[in-house]
C-alpha cells in the first residue's frame, strides 16, 4: 500500500458516515424522498402503503397530518415494484414478490435477479437458475436487485434523511381521540 492510500485510509471519510452509529429504525425517508428516488408518485406511494403493497417499516401515517418514513429497504423495494409493473407484471405477481422480499435479509437482497415471463416473477440467487429459466422458454426479463441497490443508493446520497423522534406526541391527534372517546 502507498504511503498515499495509507494515509487515506486512515483519515476516513471527510465529515464522517451520517449513518455511522444509528439504528436502521432510527433513520429513514419521507414520503416525497422515497417517491423521487424510487421514481414513483406520490399518489402510488399513498396507494400502495393504504392497500397493504409496501407499508413504511420505519413509521406508518397515524391520522392527519402524520408523516410515513421510509427505510433504504422499503425503497429498494418500490423501485423493484415500479419496474416489474412497468414491464407489465400484473399487480397480484407483484404483490407475491414483494412477500418473497421481505421475507429476504438485507444482504440476501443484493444477490437477486427477478424474472418474469410477464405472468409470474421468479426469484434467481444464481446464474445457473437464470440460465435454467431462460432454457425452460420463461424468462422474459430480468432485474438485478443489487444494480437497483445501487441506483437508490445514489439516489439518497443527496437527499435528507430524517431521524425519527419517539418522544413525540401529536397532541392534535390525542385531543381528537379524547373528544370521539366523549361521545
Amino acid at each position: 500500500m502507498s504511503a498515499e492510500a495509507n494515509a487515506a485510509a486512515r483519515q476516513g471519510m471527510l465529515f464522517g458516515d451520517p449513518l455511522e452509529g444509528l439504528e436502521t429504525d432510527e433513520v429513514g425517508y419521507r414520503g416525497p424522498i422515497a417517491c423521487s428516488a424510487a421514481g414513483i408518485t406520490y399518489r402510488q406511494l399513498d396507494y400502495w402503503a393504504r392497500t397493504g403493497l409496501l407499508q413504511p417499516s420505519i413509521r406508518a401515517a397515524r391520522g392527519s397530518g402524520s408523516q410515513r418514513l421510509y427505510s433504504f429497504r422499503d425503497i429498494l423495494v418500490l423501485k423493484v415494484v415500479k419496474k416489474l409493473l412497468d414491464a407489465g407484471v400484473s399487480l397480484q405477481q407483484v404483490r407475491v414478490a414483494v412477500g418473497s422480499l421481505q421475507n429476504r435479509g438485507v444482504d440476501d437482497l443484493a444477490s437477486i435477479t427477478l424474472m418474469s415471463d410477464g405472468a409470474s416473477v421468479y426469484e434467481c440467487t444464481s446464474t445457473d437458475e437464470v440460465i435454467d429459466l431462460l432454457q425452460g422458454g420463461q424468462g422474459v426479463f430480468g432485474i438485478a436487485v443489487g444494480r437497483v441497490w445501487r441506483e437508490v443508493e445514489g439516489s439518497l446520497a443527496e437527499l435528507p434523511l430524517e431521524r425519527t423522534d419517539r418522544s413525540f406526541v401529536d397532541e392534535l391527534a390525542q385531543r381528537r381521540r379524547a373528544k370521539r372517546s366523549a361521545s
